[in-house]
């Protein structure tokens, strides 16, 4: 099992005019302690469960360009971009900006989104969710056929775009990996078993079921099951002064036994770095064998 670093929370004690600097140390701890992810939110306001929405928060892909620059090995992603926020030129021209840039390190995370409050704040469109789900299976497509030698028009119900020119192309091959967020069953995992290299999950009474229910929509569309990678969303709490180390490492065990392979989540302790380097010293080294 691998382990990512979520950021959801840029309000630190030190506020704004360190956040530049703190950031940073925190990245470049986390990328060589061995985190195999480093994740942003692609959020404009804070959100609930987190914080107040006056919270600070930052732009996702200017944070993951500046990420970039202080890391070396980590890839760098969105848990989880919405739909609505980015025309899909747009996002495919960050997402392959953030890969070069990085050395080949994105992956493309994805979502319908539903972040009402934002989107009617910022003056976002919020389509109804059917809608975003349209959206989002069409920038699918357009974001695929961008990331390949096929640079001609491209004629969806909500985009119609004449070139889809990509220079510089992605450097990772044959694109970066797309990751789409949520445990929707209807929807959100017929995405994943159609299109995406990776789905990510949220803990639950439901989550192995929402793996059962991923398996049958491998089935109906002939994609091997076991070519998705299996992300679960975990908070890696170590505790204050490292006393929750083992049963973090029994957590995570747990969660490589029912079939994830990847744990990503936030660390409450954040700017603090010693819990990283913990996590990199005495968690990483044991569920990577699992």
């Amino acid at each position: 099992m691998k382990v990512g670093l979520q950021i959801p929370n840029f309000t630190w004690p030190n506020g704004p005019a360190a956040l530049g600097g703190e950031l940073a140390a925190v990245a470049s701890t986390a990328d060589r302690a061995g985190f195999e992810y480093v994740a942003v939110m692609d959020h404009f306001f804070q959100i609930r469960g987190v914080g107040p929405s006056e919270n600070d928060m930052l732009e996702a892909y200017t944070t993951l360009g500046f990420l970039a620059a202080h890391t070396e090995r980590a890839k760098l992603l969105t848990l989880i971009t919405g739909i609505h926020y980015r025309e899909p030129g747009l996002l495919a021209k960050a997402v392959t900006t953030l890969d070069v840039l990085s050395g080949g390190r994105a992956i493309l995370g994805i979502g319908a989104g539903w972040n009402e409050e934002e989107s009617r704040g910022l003056g976002f469109p919020f389509p109804s969710t059917s809608e975003r789900f349209e959206r989002l299976e069409e920038a699918l497509r357009y974001l695929l056929q961008m990331w390949s030698d096929d640079d001609g028009p491209f004629a969806g119900r909500f985009t119609q775009a004449e070139r889809l020119l990509n220079s510089p192309q992605v450097l990772s091959r044959p694109r970066p990996p797309i990751m789409i967020g949520g445990g929707g069953e209807k929807k959100t995992l017929r995405l994943v078993a159609q299109y995406a290299d990776s789905c990510n999950l949220f803990q639950g009474p439901q989550l192995l079921h929402k793996l059962d229910v991923l398996r049958r929509h491998c089935d109906d569309v002939g994609r091997d099951y076991d070519d998705i990678t299996k992300t679960v969303y975990h908070v890696l709490d170590v505790g204050e002064n490292g006393e929750r180390t083992q049963q973090l490492i029994d957590e995570l065990g747990q969660l490589a036994e029912h079939g994830f392979d990847v744990a990503v989540g936030s660390v409450p302790t954040l700017p603090r770095l010693d819990p990283l380097e913990r996590i990199g010293a005495d968690v990483i080294p044991q569920v990577e064998k699992l």
